[in-house]
């Protein structure tokens, strides 16, 4: 009688343990994830990647590349132009932005940075897209339609 009862206690054991493996994660998945915008927008085509490990994410990337890959942030005479028309630049914007989300860890409110509304509508976006990605654990490039 003992021995039925240790075995069902057991067995009982077993259902319990194995029943917590088909469970997945909640946070986010460890890897390397990108969202990136649907169409160009005057040229360029806005995205975000972020990589996570330890269930957090360590580093985030925002810019725009245009069709032959040239990254947004590199132009210089694109950045005078919009430093003197907006009062900012890709390389502050994008920074500033990005550092918003690696704060947040993607909970977080992201604050528009004046001069960059156009870019700070297209990195809410592409964050939610971004982060949506970690959580699932899908490596897979995500297409978002930023709305330009």
């Amino acid at each position: 009688m003992k021995r039925k009862v240790r075995r069902l206690m057991f067995l009982a054991f077993l259902v319990v343990l194995l029943a917590g493996c088909g469970k997945t994660e909640e946070g986010l998945q460890d890897g390397y994830y990108t969202a990136q915008a649907s169409e160009y927008n005057f040229g360029w085509k806005e995205y975000v990647t972020i990589m996570v490990k330890g269930g957090s994410i360590v580093s985030v990337e925002y810019n725009a590349e245009n069709a032959s890959g040239f990254i947004k942030s590199w132009d210089n005479a694109y950045m005078q132009n919009m430093l003197h028309s907006d009062g900012t630049y890709p390389n502050e914007y994008t920074r500033y932005y990005a550092a918003q989300l690696l704060e947040g860890q993607g909970e977080g409110e992201i604050d528009a940075l004046s001069g960059a509304s156009s870019s700070y509508s297209s990195f809410q976006k592409l964050s939610v897209a971004v982060v949506e990605q970690a959580r699932k654990g899908d490596s897979e490039v995500v297409l978002v339609d930023t709305g330009h």
